[in-house]
């Protein structure tokens, strides 16, 4: 199942069924495993570590060395789940020792043309990243969150879980949980409402957040206020959890 013009490393670690295409390169400490197809022209780089049945297209760059000037050669790493689609062009850099030493990509994300994942970053699952967004370093983003194309986001920054970004959107802050921003600098717009109904939340609990949205962005109160107010909604607390969450730890604080 590997390409004869392929180089792989002999201390890479490759699954019998995985197949690898030609001119791929896979050096050392690189882990690929059952059902994962790498195609044509793709340089991976370890430590890294691929699961199950992901399909990495041509043209990738995949466990580099970050260019963040504090990196000095440390053994650092990338670990990809299973499941995942990575399309042509996409650069993902291992971590940095400064933060938590690794890049993570979950299960069954879709990521799209000539996105970049940079250093230290988390994508959870099944999000969507769009053509050329950029993920600069420490950048974590939730389950289920659609990132449109050629977005960019600043270190540091949090995506809420099922949050929706717009295209061409500068993301300085946090997107909390279920919002929809749009804009450059990105500002708040409504709650996910599509993307909510596509996951089969009730229109009650579509109801609850858009209530809980105007608690936070349309009522002037202070953020602590709502997100107390946002508590005592008993009969919620499962779906608001995720929103309050993404609240209570925002260290660069929320889009407004």
């Amino acid at each position: 199942m590997i390409d004869p013009r392929a180089v792989v490393d002999p201390s890479a670690i490759i699954a019998e069924d995985a197949e690898i295409g030609p001119f791929t390169v896979i050096g050392p400490n690189v882990e690929i495993g059952s059902g994962t197809v790498v195609g044509p022209h793709n340089v991976l780089k370890g430590p890294t570590k691929i699961g199950k049945n992901n399909r990495i297209l041509q043209f990738c760059s995949i466990g580099e060395d970050t260019p963040d000037l504090k990196y000095k050669g440390e053994d650092t790493k990338l670990v990809i789940g299973d499941e995942n689609v990575i399309r042509e062009g996409v650069t993902i850099h291992r971590g940095t020792v400064q933060d938590r030493s690794e890049t993570r990509v979950g299960n069954k994300n879709l990521i799209m043309a000539y996105v970049h994942i940079g250093h230290d970053s988390i994508v959870r699952n099944n999000t969507i990243l769009v053509n050329n967004v950029a993920l600069a370093g420490h950048v974590e983003v939730g389950d289920w969150a659609i990132i449109s194309g050629f977005s960019s986001l600043h270190q540091y920054c949090n995506v809420g879980a099922h949050s929706f970004i717009g295209a061409h959107a500068w993301i300085t802050q946090d997107v909390p949980a279920y919002v929809m921003v749009a804009g450059s600098p990105a500002k708040p717009r409504t709650i996910n409402t599509e993307g909510l109904k596509r996951r089969e939340f009730t229109s009650e609990q579509i109801r609850c957040l858009q209530r809980a949205y105007k608690s936070i962005y349309r009522k002037g109160m202070e953020l602590s206020v709502a997100i107390e107010l946002l508590k005592t909604d008993h009969e919620n607390a499962s779906v608001l959890q995720p929103l309050i969450d993404s609240l209570e730890n925002s260290e660069r604080g929320i889009l407004r």
